[in-house]
């Protein structure tokens, strides 16, 4: 059973079975991806605030599972999705302010062992804000047909020797 409001600490809290929750982030968005196969009773809420609640239960036993915990920051409810599958539950979730989070829980310290890096969604801060190629090269009026970029020397040229025997 979840615990109410006046229970629950800022934690994660599991009451039963607890699926690989994976994670990763957009400075706009989050992605968070419940692996639960044959889930059934899928019930997701989510607030402004950040608080996230996940119940379910899943396989032929019918085990219940319930998650609950508080993002870093406060996020945008009517701009987030859900998608219920048949191997997991995945939640694209808008942020309330485009940023980068410095973690993904309000909660300081090591993250629960079944929080993990989704290193299939996975960009590095520093990659997504140079995402788009060359955005950070101006290169002016340069005309790159007029180089020679091919990085070789062309031996056959004829080359002069000046006054100091210099070529």
């Amino acid at each position: 059973m979840m615990n109410s409001p006046s229970e629950r600490s800022s934690e994660i809290l599991w009451d039963s079975r607890h699926p690989t929750v994976k994670w990763a982030q957009r400075p706009d968005k989050l992605y968070i991806t419940a692996e639960l196969p044959d889930a059934k009773n899928v019930k997701l809420q989510l607030e402004p605030e950040g608080r996230f609640v996940f119940s379910a239960t899943s396989g032929a036993d019918n085990l219940p599972c319930e998650l609950d915990m508080d993002f870093f920051d406060m996020v945008d409810v009517n701009d987030s999705k859900a998608n219920v599958g048949l191997r997991n539950i995945c939640y694209l979730i808008k942020k309330a302010e485009d940023k980068w989070w410095s973690r993904l829980l309000k909660q300081e310290g090591k993250p629960p062992v079944f929080l993990k890096v989704d290193w299939d969604k996975l960009v590095d801060e520093d990659e997504d804000q140079d995402s788009k190629p060359g955005a950070d090269m101006d290169f002016g009026d340069i005309d790159f047909s007029k180089l020679n970029m091919g990085g070789g020397v062309d031996f056959d040229a004829d080359y002069a020797e000046d006054d100091e025997g210099r070529f």
